[in-house]
């Protein structure tokens, strides 16, 4: 028994050293890492400065100044609208609105998801819209930077491709509706028209289209929906939902269809591209 005792306590001090020499060799190169760091620290802060950010209200050198200084806060503020333009002015209502209804005429709940919808749409936005912005980028954006035109007349270029294309999707009844609220009369041309009237009834009138397209891509669905729920209710099976059924019928007639083509050509072409 004294002999195993022995041998049991030689064992626990032979691994004792061990274990604090295996820790010490563990810590020694953190400790060498965080000595070079503290080290190194000072020489790195001296050698590259840090920038700096100065906020106040000094006096301007000249006009130039203050007049540079609005034109960065313009900029700063028609950025900050970039989603409202994106929505009000160009051809993404009648898009997102159309790909909502066919989600809804479809049954498919969340699929695809808004992310895909709102994405799909955006670039179909930029490929309709191009032609309209490579004009304001030729008339309007690249004078102005090549310090052509001012400010006030880069703006005046640059609207004009945007009222021409909105006056193309925009119907005279809804125009009319929106002069007689501003209390104006029947203008004698296209330039007469103020762009805050504009932009309403151009948004009214893509609505009233996204409706109409909502409804023909309704109508397919909505057959198949009734029959379906007709054989059921003939079978004696009211228990089960209809909707269950026909939506993959609805997906097999789509995607025979070509579904995604048909939508996505007509919706192109109804802007005249």
């Amino acid at each position: 028994m004294k002999r195993l005792h022995l041998k049991k306590t030689e064992r626990t001090l032979s691994k004792g050293p061990t274990k604090k020499a295996s820790r010490f060799t563990l810590l020694t190169p953190a400790l060498v890492l965080l000595i070079l760091a503290g080290s190194l620290l000072p020489a790195i802060c001296n050698a590259v400065p840090l920038p700096t950010l100065q906020i106040g209200l000094n006096e301007a050198a000249g006009p130039q100044q203050v007049s540079t200084l609005v034109e960065i806060l313009l900029i700063f503020t028609v950025l900050a609208m970039v989603p409202s333009i994106l929505l009000m002015m160009t051809c993404f209502t009648r898009l997102i609105v159309a790909f909502s209804f066919l989600r809804h005429a479809m049954g498919t709940q969340q699929q695809p998801p808004n992310q895909v919808l709102a994405g799909l749409a955006l670039f179909l936005t930029l490929f309709i819209m191009m032609p309209v912005l490579t004009r304001i980028n030729d008339t309007a954006v690249k004078p102005y930077l090549s310090e052509e035109i001012t400010l006030e007349e880069a703006f005046k270029e640059g609207i004009k491709p945007l009222r021409t294309f909105m006056f193309r999707q925009t119907r005279e009844k809804d125009l009319a509706l929106f002069l007689s609220f501003a209390k104006m009369s029947k203008p004698e041309s296209e330039v007469d028209v103020p762009t805050s009237i504009l932009i309403p009834a151009f948004m009214i009138s893509e609505l009233k289209t996204a409706f109409q397209i909502g409804f023909v891509l309704f109508l397919p669905f909505l057959v198949i929906d009734m029959v379906v729920a007709s054989v059921l209710l003939s079978m004696g099976m009211m228990m089960l939902p209809p909707i269950m059924i026909s939506l993959p019928f609805k997906l097999l007639l789509f995607v025979l269809v070509d579904g995604w083509h048909l939508i996505v050509g007509s919706l192109v072409k109804s802007f005249g591209v």
